[in-house]
């Protein structure tokens, strides 16, 4: 071989590799570009797991773009107020953020749909008819309308029905008791007598002490025991009726969310859905030891009677129906969760019914 050619050959094949590397590097800039993303949260950081959703959500983001999309989140109060969150993402203050849709149902009563309402669907049924029944598409055909889109970022699971300075037999027992229930709930209950108080979470206490209100709900075990209700209001009521599945919200400006690289959006989409498993583990994980703590406290449990859960059922139906006879959002995301609601149930008490029956007789049996 001409050994001039060889070296000319070589040489142009060199460069042609030194330029498909040039070439590479900017492709590959392009598909991950810098990106700095801040979220508020409508939690504090005390409320360290329903907080920590939108941190963990961010450390998979982040970790997952070698920290070319960063996001930063801000606890309630220190850029936007913990309720005017929404509002902060939907203008463009902010690029998102972390919150309960039902904060706002107040504009419109399909927020609340969003998160929970009385009697709606529990955890497994809401991720299952968020990701699998279409309630993603239709929850953001409605975000859309306000400049959001959203994906789910945490659930609590089925919440506690509140704490009570007296026990509650009848729904009589409800009449003129004024008691700290937040949004759509609030509502409800209003239906039934009580007369339901917007007061923040540090304030709660407080008004228990001076009985300035009988009542007050507000997560479950792990987040209660923190705060002390039980020092001051001993009855606690299960189960938590007007949120049996709460999830919690990534609410995003919907042109910053367009804005995205289709690679960041499924990035973010499978970091909220992971923080979503996430906050439901810890919880189940954490609420068993903070309940037996309360018991050993003073805090003694009660069910609520079938009188007051039938009345808070058939009020809430009834409202249901009145919303829907002149919300079109409304009606078209409720009956898809009610339709998805009578089937799940149809399953589950086949199968997972009979065998946690079964097996919370045998815990109380002490056999497990």
């Amino acid at each position: 071989m001409d050994r001039r050619s060889f070296i000319r050959k070589a040489g142009f094949a060199g460069a042609g590799a030194a330029a498909a590397t040039t070439l590479a590097a900017p492709a590959i800039a392009q598909s991950m570009p810098k990106v700095s993303w801040r979220v508020t949260s409508s939690f504090p950081k005390a409320l360290d797991t329903i907080f920590g959703a939108a941190e963990t959500m961010a450390k998979y983001v982040r970790e997952a773009t070698d920290g070319n999309f960063d996001i930063q989140v801000f606890a309630a109060g220190e850029l936007v107020p913990a309720l005017q969150a929404a509002d902060a993402a939907a203008a463009g203050t902010v690029e998102a953020c972390h919150t309960a849709s039902y904060y706002y149902w107040g504009k419109d009563p399909t927020y609340a749909l969003g998160t929970a309402v009385p009697f709606g669907l529990n955890v497994r049924q809401f991720n299952a008819w968020n990701y699998y029944g279409g309630g993603q598409d239709l929850l953001n055909e409605f975000y859309a309308t306000q400049g959001l889109y959203g994906l789910a970022c945490g659930n609590t699971g089925a919440q506690m029905g509140g704490w009570y300075r007296k026990e509650i037999n009848t729904v009589a027992d409800l009449q003129g008791l004024k008691m700290r229930i937040g949004g759509f709930a609030g509502k409800i209950m209003g239906t039934l007598g009580v007369v339901p108080q917007q007061i923040a979470g540090g304030d709660i206490y407080p008004s228990l002490e001076k009985g300035t209100i009988d009542a007050a709900e507000w997560v479950g075990p792990y987040d209660d025991e923190k705060l002390g209700f039980y020092k001051v209001a001993k009855y606690y009521y299960y189960p938590g009726f007007r949120e049996g599945g709460p999830a919690l919200h990534l609410l995003m400006n919907l042109a910053k969310w367009n804005e995205l690289p289709k690679s960041y959006q499924a990035v973010l989409t499978a970091a909220s859905e992971a923080a979503n498993c996430d906050m439901m583990a810890s919880y189940d994980h954490k609420n068993p030891a903070a309940l037996r703590k309360l018991v050993a406290g003073g805090a003694e449990l009660r069910p609520f009677s079938q009188e007051v859960l039938q009345a808070a059922f058939d009020a809430s139906n009834a409202t249901y129906t009145e919303i829907m006879g002149s919300n079109a959002a409304f009606k078209k995301i409720y009956e898809s969760q009610s339709a998805f609601k009578k089937d799940a149930y149809l399953w589950a008490q086949i199968s997972e019914y009979t065998f946690d029956t079964f097996m919370m007789i045998q815990q109380r049996n002490g056999k497990l």
